[in-house]
């Protein structure tokens, strides 16, 4: 049996043996989740010999990590191929009549719930890795309107109804980032406005938190302070951030970045040592959804803080959070990489050091550095060069560089 070839030939590129593989899977799985994984190479083996068409959600997350690529990109096949998703939506549009005709036939449940969340760790992923790009937002939407589809295709618990419409507001809630992540501002108003009213129907409140965090952010990129504030505050207050100190950390250290727009020093500090505090406090092993698992951490605090650091003009203490956080970056945190060396550059200028700021800056990678956010931080990074008395070498060298990149990029 030929197996995945896909997935052989993609192996055999990085020289990897079975046990190798299994490693890096762990490791990625590791930094995903808190806890090693359990990929072993019997796993391994079932991969490449085709028997696992499709891997555990956080399996193909951290796949998509090593490899860099989605999982059907590695000769995995998804258990809705294409051609049944053509079936389901023809298929949906009779038995949404049958619902209205009183005559549904069909039951709703955890099942495919659990299919659609599993999706939503392939999002997650891309993210981490692109992040911004229109068609994140575009699939992430599209899922959330398959989630809402499938309220109509059946009949289902109120349970299972509240987990989908929680889904949906998941869906709309990362497209609703990679519209902020890529300077879509008005697209990301949107979508939060309907992702909220999702959320609130599902009474989730760790999307809910998402969401309102989401848009502390979005206000945040925007120069809205006060706005972003008060959405922030939103977030802040929900109940699961007084029962889960790591939703407690991420909105203390949001708001941390926000205040930094204010010029108040003092309560960008006391707001960062709540943030380090909760985040002391915080259960390793408590369940908690994928996408604050996969994302927050001392590495994002340290960003977030460098970031309120970089507003305030302070700095050396912003370089400092810069290191510190590239220190402990976990490697799937792609277009975080991008986003922190960018700062760590502008901080560096900002001290006078414009040798080593330009030799930052220009270690960002022409993947990374094609990312809106990233590519707008270094747009401005080479306007301040430009500014500066006597920078003339300087300027001629990061002319070159932002060329060169812009070839490799196109």
């Amino acid at each position: 049996m030929p197996g995945n070839l896909v997935l052989r030939q993609k192996v055999a590129d990085l020289g990897l043996k079975h046990a190798e593989l299994a490693q890096l899977v762990n490791l990625e799985i590791q930094g995903l989740t808190g806890r090693p994984g359990t990929v072993s190479e019997r796993t391994v083996h079932n991969w490449l010999a085709g028997s696992t068409r499709w891997p555990p959600a956080k399996i193909r997350v951290a796949l998509g990590a090593v490899f860099g690529c989605a999982p059907e990109h590695l000769g995995f096949q998804r258990p809705d191929s294409a051609v049944k998703r053509r079936a389901f939506i023809a298929s949906t549009t009779g038995t949404v009549a049958a619902v209205a005709a009183g005559t549904a036939t069909r039951r709703i449940g955890a099942e495919d719930v659990a299919r659609l969340q599993a999706r939503f760790a392939d999002v997650i992923a891309r993210d981490h890795k692109h992040g911004g790009r229109k068609s994140i937002e575009t699939d992430a939407l599209a899922l959330a309107d398959e989630a809402i589809a499938l309220q109509q295709a059946g009949s289902a618990s109120q349970r299972v109804r509240n987990q989908l419409y929680a889904t949906a507001a998941a869906f709309t809630s990362s497209a609703m980032w990679a519209a902020i992540d890529g300077r879509r501002f008005d697209a990301a108003q949107r979508h939060h406005e309907r992702a909220s009213s999702l959320a609130a129907m599902s009474g989730d409140q760790s999307i809910a938190f998402r969401i309102w965090s989401h848009a502390g952010s979005m206000y945040r990129h925007q120069g809205r302070a006060v706005d972003g504030l008060a959405a922030n505050d939103v977030a802040r207050t929900l109940s699961i951030a007084r029962r889960d100190p790591l939703f407690a950390s991420l909105g203390h250290a949001r708001h941390a970045a926000i205040l930094g727009l204010t010029g108040d020093a003092n309560a960008v500090r006391r707001a960062i040592d709540r943030a380090q505090e909760a985040l002391h406090q915080a259960d390793p092993d408590a369940e908690r959804p994928a996408w604050i698992i996969s994302h927050y951490d001392q590495a994002e605090l340290d960003s977030l803080a460098l970031a309120a650091h970089l507003a305030l003009g302070s700095f050396e203490e912003a370089e400092a959070r810069a290191h510190r956080s590239l220190a402990v970056l976990r490697p799937h945190m792609q277009r975080s990489k991008g986003i922190t060396t960018a700062r760590l550059a502008r901080a560096q200028l900002g001290q006078g050091d414009i040798d080593q700021a330009i030799h930052t800056a220009m270690s960002v990678p022409a993947d990374q550095a094609a990312h809106p956010r990233v590519a707008g931080m270094l747009a401005s990074f080479g306007r301040s060069v430009d500014k500066l008395a006597g920078a003339d070498r300087h300027s001629s060298m990061w002319n070159q560089w932002t060329n060169d990149t812009r070839r490799k990029i196109t």
